[in-house]
């Protein structure tokens, strides 16, 4: 397992398929004394994706040069390339989604302006112009995508997420899915909340679902975003009791979950702007557990709920016939 850290330059290449891509990208890094320490490519609907993580602390060129070199290249293989340096994330900016629900996106900007967050909130972009108001409260840029039904342009949403030098995106409750083409180029860089306790329940009207399911105990996810719709690595999550009463509406649910989506998210955010938290197989981990105060999972006051016995001791049993024998 290769552990990365901001200690590596990230190189993301994005574009259409096409043969010979890896090879004329990697050979470009021999060249010049650069190490790939982990390298991951996909493609999905035609598109092409080239995550690098590599050591440049011993390479021959400069960090300009570099940049210049692999963006010439990107125009000759008609791809786009993406460098990012250690230095590039000392500052990091994050970009906000939203459609039209404001207690994720006012919950992002309350930790912001008391600095809790580590990083800037730069630009907000909704695919509906609602919460454009709350954006100018806190003196931060919005712009509408959308068109009069809510659906957004991703061009326009490149083009925004390059202007403002995104180093996060944060999907607050944006409610339409992003295509290969945006996911891509933010690989493990996109962060999403959903009202289920993934991986029940996704897609739209989670929280009908789990009425629907007659499920006792709903909650809420936060995940970094695939191209795989609520499939992509759990980060955070957050549980309650469903009422019980018989006449429970989806309203009920949301209004006791939408205060645990924004928990979620922020923490979901914390720990990404930290760097607390890693990808290992599609699955989340803590980089130094015996470092952090985080909680992946449910409170740990939950472990002294749970009962130690009966357990099946038919092992124990067995060992004691062999030992006597």
């Amino acid at each position: 397992m290769v552990v990365v850290t901001r200690e590596f330059t990230e190189i993301t290449v994005v574009g259409e398929d096409d043969t010979g891509l890896i090879a004329e990208v990697t050979s470009l890094l021999f060249e010049r004394s650069i190490n790939i320490e982990d390298l991951d490519q996909a493609v999905r609907e035609g598109v092409f994706r080239m995550t690098m993580h590599v050591d440049t602390s011993e390479m021959v060129c400069t960090e300009a040069k570099l940049r210049e070199d692999l963006h010439d290249l990107g125009d000759d293989l008609g791809v786009d390339v993406k460098v990012r340096f250690p230095a590039d994330r000392e500052t990091q900016q994050i970009a906000v989604l939203v459609t039209k629900e404001s207690h994720c996106l006012e919950a992002i900007f309350e930790a912001w302006a008391s600095g809790d967050l580590d990083a800037d909130v730069n630009v907000v972009i909704g695919n509906h112009p609602d919460l454009e108001p709350l954006a100018e409260k806190y003196d931060v840029p919005f712009h509408n995508i959308g068109d009069e039904n809510g659906n957004p342009d991703e061009e326009q949403l490149l083009d925004l997420l390059a202007e403002y030098d995104a180093d996060l995106i944060v999907l607050a409750r944006y409610m339409r899915i992003l295509s290969p083409s945006v996911v891509f180029r933010y690989e493990s860089q996109i962060i999403n909340v959903h009202p289920s306790l993934l991986p029940a329940f996704p897609g739209a009207e989670a929280y009908l679902q789990a009425l629907e399911e007659g499920v006792r105990i709903a909650g809420v996810t936060a995940h970094y975003v695939t191209t795989d719709l609520d499939q992509g690595p759990i980060i955070t999550q957050r549980a309650f009791n469903v009422p019980q009463d018989a006449d429970t509406e989806p309203e009920d649910l949301r209004r006791i979950g939408q205060p645990l989506e924004a928990e979620a998210l922020l923490e979901a955010i914390d720990l990404h702007l930290r760097d607390e938290v890693a990808v290992h197989r599609g699955r989340t981990q803590l980089r130094n557990p015996e470092e952090s105060s985080a909680q992946l999972g449910a409170p740990k006051e939950l472990n002294d709920l749970v009962p130690d016995r009966p357990i099946d001791g038919l092992g124990e049993v067995v060992a004691e016939q062999e030992a006597d024998d």
